[in-house]
Formats: C-alpha cells, structure tokens, sequence
C-alpha cells in the first residue's frame, strides 16, 4: 500500500510541475508613465480601465478612447506613446540579456504610436518586430511614428 501513495504523490506532483501555477499570469513588460483622458489594457478576456503606474504585461492589449493618450516604458527602456483612438497589442516582450533572451513584438492595430527603440533594439535589432494591418517594420535602433487605420 505504501508504494501505490508513494506513486500517487509522485505522479500528483509530476503534474503540477509540469503544468505550472494555474494563475500565472505573463511577466510585466513596462508601466503607464503617462495617461490622460480614457484608456484600457485588455488582460485575460476583461477589458480593466489603466491609470499611471499600472504594470503592462506581455499579451497585453493596451486601447485609448477618442481622448486618450498613454506614455508608457518597457524594461528595456523602449519608450511608447499612444495617440486618441489607438490600439497596440504587446505580442511579445523578452527582456534577459544575460541571458541571451531578447524580444519585442508589438502589433499597432490602430491608431497613432510613437515609438523610441530601446535596448533590445541596440542589442539584437532583428529581435524588434512592429506589426501594422498593412506591414511589418523592421527596426535598427531609432524613433518612428506608426499611423494604423483609417
């Protein structure tokens, strides 16, 4: 008997390791430096109203309304601002030089965004993906401005 919960233990645990936390959620990517007007992130299906210092997460869908701006920050130091009416979806953010992780996909769906290229951009600049409905931007390390929509 004591082999078979032996077993049992075992294989409960084997389980949860391999599955993870049941909660995870993605690890912040950046923070809200700057906000004004209406703006929302849309994390994990529900659509939250932001405010300056909120964390943005990787899988983060970040909306301002007809009056909205946000400035936001990633870890790496790439800066972001959304213009009034804008969407940007944050595909991908990996931030681990040491590492050798780095990563940053980010699909403007509409809109108008600034964006300043942080380190990742200087480190590995084929690491850096800007997404449009339109086109894909590759960036070397420098400041655009990205208008999406009509």
């Amino acid at each position: 008997m004591t082999s078979i919960l032996r077993s049992a233990a075992f294989t409960a645990l084997a389980v949860v390791a391999i599955a993870g936390p049941a909660n995870a959620q993605p690890a912040a990517a950046g923070r809200i430096d700057r906000l004004s007007g209406t703006a929302t992130v849309l994390r994990s299906g529900a659509q939250i109203p932001l405010k300056a210092g909120d964390s943005v997460l990787e899988t983060d869908v970040l909306k301002t309304g007809p009056d909205g701006r946000i400035g936001v920050t990633l870890k790496d130091d790439t800066r972001l601002s959304l213009g009034p009416s804008s969407e940007v979806r944050v595909e991908k953010f990996l931030y681990a030089p040491s590492e050798g992780k780095l990563g940053l996909a980010l699909r403007v769906v509409r809109g108008l965004v600034a964006y300043v290229s942080g380190r990742i951009a200087k480190i590995a600049p084929d690491a850096v993906r800007l997404e449009t409905p339109a086109a894909i931007v590759g960036v070397r390390g420098t400041t655009l401005l990205i208008q999406a929509g009509g």
